[in-house]
């Protein structure tokens, strides 16, 4: 394991119980790994507001299956084609589509074409889920 340095952290009883109910409920090993990921993405949060850094992430919709709707969404990928890497895209019934798009670039990129994708009339739901595309840590050692 590579180097750690032990800090000490100050806790209610009953903040204590729900922090320890919350690393069980999501299967983390220890109360460290689980901070130690809250902490990486706070960090990955605050590179989100450097609309310059490098970004990867992908962009999730469902959709209403229309031709206006997938005519609008492809003319909008093939405007972005430079920040979209792969997309996925599953027919979920006669009416719906789900689609995720992987997507890399600079932030302010990656953002505004969640955005515009995600306004489209007929998207249902759209989220953007982005993280560094350099991380600032390197693996998931645990304690």
């Amino acid at each position: 394991m590579e180097k750690v340095t032990r800090i000490g952290v100050s806790l209610e009883p009953e903040l204590l119980e729900d922090f320890d109910r919350l690393v069980k409920e999501k299967s983390y090993p220890t109360r460290s790994e689980f901070i130690r990921d809250l902490i990486r993405a706070a960090l990955v949060e605050k590179l989100w507001a450097d609309s310059e850094a490098d970004v990867v992430g992908t962009i999730t919709l469902v959709y209403d299956h229309t031709s206006v709707v997938q005519d609008r969404l492809m003319k909008l990928q093939h405007h972005y084609h430079h920040n979209i890497s792969s997309t996925i895209h599953i027919h979920l019934s006669l009416e719906q589509c789900l689609e995720v798009l992987v997507v890399w670039g600079k932030a302010r990129e990656v953002q505004t074409l969640a955005d515009e994708i995600i306004a489209v009339k007929g998207v249902l739901y759209g989220k953007l889920t982005m993280t560094s595309a350099t991380p600032h840590t390197h693996d998931h050692e645990h304690d």
